[in-house]
């Protein structure tokens, strides 16, 4: 049996690529092994080395005291203590630095030698540079700031890093990945993307460079082979392929010239196949109930009292003269919820850990199920919410309500007056989903690291529930398995699972090159 293909991981994160590129496994042996991973933001590094040192162990076969960890039974410097060897791996691997700077050069580029020479050519980069700068929000955000010039901003450089890397590796493939902003970005006139794709193909020119594919183009009724691919064919949309998340982000993937000349390339480009799409009620609809918690004077009576007068008030929004269809159908929603809230069936903690592996696996199937579901968990991390104020509380309802009784999430114009907020852009249509529930019978919309401000934007489709969504429903959209914790406070573990690559879409794309890579 082949040696596996050892990974870089650059620009990390918490690791969902290399989540995914290592649990590629054939025989009980993984195909991929990673043999370096950088990330510069301290808690996503701190995730990125207690991940590492889960794989230090056989496929699946975690000791019993990482889930007594997760249970709070064991601290991780107990963890550590216990596993030595294994910790000391990951902190070999996983490496907390800046790409670009000067230190971090003198640690990295040995490593990266030392890796090239003992592989054999048998490597793959992965990562995506910081998208802080291409994506939409953020050009935005950079266009108001005064003075503000692009070709000063080090950010949109940064994929240059990326580039200098590849260089000295020479792998057998790599996996770039970044927001979909990147195609329409652009310096000095000049097209950002278009700029990465000529420095991607032209690594190793001397020895043919690499041969760029997209994963899923989107034309699918032209022929592949025989015409030129486009922006726009970078594009990979989560949703089609199994991720319960409509997730556009660009993946550009290189194959070695030595290597393309050999590969088999589909006359449609479909290298990733069709998946059923999954529902956010099959994601996260079996997770314990929650309530919300409340800023000032938090405990299950006051939260009760709270909602229930909200949604006493709620209920009378059809009766208004001036009411639409659509808030009577909200309010008639309302007042059939009324009792469940006043007089529950059983109590709605804050947070909720015992692990029942086949009731928190109802409506995960195949795959998906295999990938995210641990029978060996006993408690289960992360699912505990935060506190709101009583003002959004009643707004989260209405939200909830809004969309089981009219299949779509209310706009900015289906809010009553009584309920729209003290912002002056509300009105003006800007921000028309400031507050956004997701629905239950589809996808979630995109999971970003704003899920760590607010949770304005990814309210609970529970009505009687009456919250944002946890870390771990957010994990669960983004396809992380559950036994995979996010250290740091709350809001950088919202941070961490919203700038993630999703693990189970990144082992599709491994299995691609699984079957691309000799």
């Amino acid at each position: 049996m082949k040696a596996p293909y050892q990974i870089v991981d650059l620009f990390a994160g918490p690791g969902g690529l290399a989540e995914g590129f290592s649990s590629v496994v054939s025989g009980g042996e993984r195909k991929f092994d990673i043999a370096l991973s950088i990330e510069m933001e301290t808690a996503a590094h701190q995730t990125l080395t207690l991940r590492s040192f889960t794989r230090q162990f056989a496929w699946r076969r975690l000791p019993k005291a990482y889930y007594r960890y997760i249970a709070g039974e064991v601290t991780l410097k107990e963890l550590q203590q216990k596993f030595p060897e294994e910790w000391g791996a990951a902190t070999r691997e996983a490496l907390c630095l800046e790409l670009g700077s000067k230190d971090s050069a003198k640690l990295i580029l040995p490593k990266i030698d030392a890796i090239r020479e003992r592989s054999d050519g048998r490597t793959v980069l992965i990562g995506g540079p910081p998208c802080q700068a291409y994506s939409l929000v953020g050009r935005a955000r950079n266009a108001g700031i005064d003075g503000y010039v692009p070709e000063d901003d080090g950010r949109h450089f940064l994929y240059r890093e990326y580039i200098h890397i590849l260089d000295r590796l020479r792998p057998a493939a790599f996996v770039m990945e970044n927001v979909k902003g990147i195609l329409s970005s652009s310096v000095g006139g000049n097209q950002i993307f278009q700029r990465i794709l000529d420095d991607l193909a032209n690594v190793g020119r001397e020895d043919g460079g690499y041969k760029l594919l997209a994963l899923a183009p989107n034309d699918e009724s032209e022929n592949y082979s025989t015409r030129s691919l486009l922006p726009r064919d970078f594009i990979v949309r989560a949703e089609k392929h199994g991720v319960p998340q409509a997730r556009h982000r660009v993946f550009v993937v290189g194959v070695r010239a030595d290597i393309a000349t050999n590969m088999d390339i589909p006359n449609d480009g479909q290298f990733l196949s069709r998946l059923a799409e999954v529902s956010v009620r099959q994601s996260i609809g079996s997770l314990p109930r929650l309530r919300s918690g409340l800023s000032k004077q938090d405990d299950e009576m006051s939260w009760r009292r709270t909602v229930s007068e909200a949604a006493s008030e709620l209920g009378k929004l059809g009766a208004k003269r001036n009411a639409s269809e659509t808030v009577k159908s909200a309010a008639k929603r309302i007042r059939s919820l009324s009792p469940s809230i006043k007089r529950p069936n059983t109590p709605m903690p804050r947070g909720s850990l015992k692990y029942h592996t086949r009731e928190l696996a109802q409506g995960l199937k195949g795959d998906l199920r295999k990938f995210i579901v641990d029978p060996k968990l006993i408690e289960l991390s992360h699912h505990e919410t935060r506190g709101h104020m009583k003002s959004d509380l009643a707004r989260y309802l209405f939200c909830a309500a809004f969309a089981e009784a009219n299949l779509r999430p209310p706009r900015a114009s289906d809010f009553p007056d009584e309920l729209a907020p003290n912002h002056q852009s509300w009105s003006t249509g800007k921000f028309a989903d400031r507050f956004k529930v997701q629905t239950w019978d589809g996808p979630s919309t995109t999971i970003t690291s704003h899920i760590s401000k607010d949770g304005h934007y990814y309210i609970h489709p529970d009505p009687v529930q009456c919250r944002s969504l946890t870390v771990r429903e957010a994990a669960r959209l983004q396809t992380f398995p559950d036994n995979y914790v996010f250290l740091g406070n709350r809001t950088q573990q919202y941070v961490q699972v919203g700038n993630a690559v999703p693990p189970f879409l990144a082992k599709q794309i491994a299995q691609v090159m699984t079957a691309i890579l000799p």
